[in-house]
């Protein structure tokens, strides 16, 4: 069986391979683990997600960092979810996960890292402001959000193969974003340095909130790693009936 992982930004793609590639590739980091280089949002993530399959992924993992909705989450913080929660005409939709898959990669883990089991909500942009973050959070009870994790999901719902999330945390609940970050963000889903740069040269304040984020995201990234390491066993994991998504819809719940 092949695992394909998907990955949104380059800084998360280097905590599992040093090859470059470019946005939409793919590479074996392994015979039977196939990484994908999607770029940030949904829409990236889902080409990235079928374009794995496409190449024999049996399983799907959606890997890199999350923004925290709870204030015990600290940079470098794991993230195993336990279920997905998006919304489709403003009604909150939960998807569950491989109950037995997320049970192993837990087992696997919680000696390693400190390890957060709880609802991972889905942002269709970056969310930038804490009172934003608490919003959500009132609305959904999850304890962190991402861009990517539910695009990714659903084309693994649609193929019937089993899915995990695997995030860490690099933004805390209580910290607003600098603007450079969402600025700088193509629509290609792509971090424009040149972009960066501009937006610093006129807003010059913007720097030391940009110097904490990257301090938070090394921290992140430093946890990637780590997990990184037991790669082989937590996607090696085979079970008779691997157990996929599914989909509960709430329409009494609202963001």
């Amino acid at each position: 069986m092949i695992t394909g992982i998907v990955v949104a930004l380059p800084e998360e793609l280097s905590t599992l391979t040093s090859k470059k590639l470019s946005k939409g590739c793919s590479h074996f980091i392994t015979k039977k683990i196939l990484v994908i280089y999607s770029g940030a949002g949904p829409n990236n993530a889902s080409s990235a997600a079928e374009h794995l399959i496409s190449q024999g992924a049996t399983k799907l993992i959606s890997w890199g960092c999350a923004a925290a909705l709870i204030e015990s989450l600290n940079p470098g913080d794991l993230v195993l979810a336990n279920e997905l929660i998006t919304t489709e005409e403003s009604n909150l939709v939960k998807l569950n996960i491989s109950e037995q898959w997320h049970q192993r990669t837990k087992e696997l883990l919680s000696s390693l890292v400190n390890v957060k089991i709880g609802s991972l909500v889905e942002s269709k942009s970056i969310v930038s402001s804490s009172e934003d973050k608490k919003k959500i959070q009132t609305a959904t009870n999850s304890v962190a959000l991402d861009m990517e994790s539910i695009a990714i999901a659903k084309i693994a719902n649609q193929h019937k193969l089993p899915f995990i999330a695997i995030r860490v945390i690099a933004d805390p609940a209580d910290m607003n974003l600098p603007l450079a970050v969402t600025y700088a963000l193509n629509q290609q889903g792509e971090v424009s340095i040149s972009k960066l740069l501009y937006y610093l040269a006129h807003h010059p304040t913007e720097l030391p909130g940009l110097i904490k984020l990257g301090l938070h995201f090394k921290a992140a990234t430093k946890t990637l790693k780590l997990i990184a390491k037991h790669l082989d066993a937590i996607t090696s994991y085979q079970e008779d009936h691997l157990r996929t998504l599914t989909f509960t819809f709430n329409p009494t719940l609202r963001i």
